[in-house]
């Protein structure tokens, strides 16, 4: 289900947090559009954190530590590049209003990244909404190959050693199924959501 917002419309954080606590996120249709819409699909991706497949090359990848994991430290780079075409992405739903927002829900501390850095240049990372015990994948990207793949076995480990509950990851896909992630109804998300938004969790 999709609902349009005005163009130009800024999204308060204070509405967007509640729209996380409900099970409804924005998107916009490309970069460049100035509406934005809500979101609330029949079926959600999730990876249970107890659940997390890490294929064998890339755990032996890891361990070898090729990047420089660092959190919240690039917002600001980590949405421009998860926003800018790629070949496997020739347009993305980051625009201006979204990315307005998330920014400021990173300065009020729920909004995180994890970034892979090597020899001072930022190579991959991801960004995500933390509520409750509940952390929400908005995007990921890589510049080398891996990176963006070795931020979400970071992640998982953090939210796992934090006490998170749910990692939701919106909509499942290919490469996310390959770590576990599944769909699940949104009856049975709801309830999932319910659970995790009980207590709280810092990333």
């Amino acid at each position: 289900m999709t609902r349009p917002l005005a163009p130009g419309f800024h999204i308060p954080p204070d509405l967007l947090l509640r729209a996380y606590a409900t099970g409804v996120f924005p998107m916009a249709e490309h970069s460049d559009d100035p509406e934005v819409f809500w979101v609330r699909p029949e079926t959600r991706g999730v990876i249970p954190l107890d659940g997390f497949h890490v294929p064998r090359s890339l755990r032996k990848l890891a361990r070898q530590q090729p990047f420089d994991i660092r959190y919240d430290t690039d917002f600001a780079g980590v949405i421009t590049a998860c926003a800018e075409p790629s070949p496997e992405r020739p347009d993305t739903w980051i625009n201006e209003p979204i990315r307005e927002a998330y920014t400021e829900l990173f300065k009020r501390g729920h909004c995180h990244t994890v970034e892979a850095w090597r020899e001072g240049k930022l190579q991959g990372g991801l960004y995500g909404v933390s509520l409750g015990r509940a952390f929400f994948g908005e995007s990921m990207f890589s510049r080398a190959p891996n990176a963006s793949k070795i931020c979400l076995v970071h992640l998982v480990e953090r939210l796992r050693e934090r006490g998170f509950l749910l990692l939701d990851t919106q909509f499942t896909t290919e490469h996310l199924k390959r770590f576990g992630a599944v769909d699940v109804p949104r009856r049975r998300y709801e309830q999932l959501l319910a659970e995790a938004l009980e207590g709280s969790a810092k990333f």
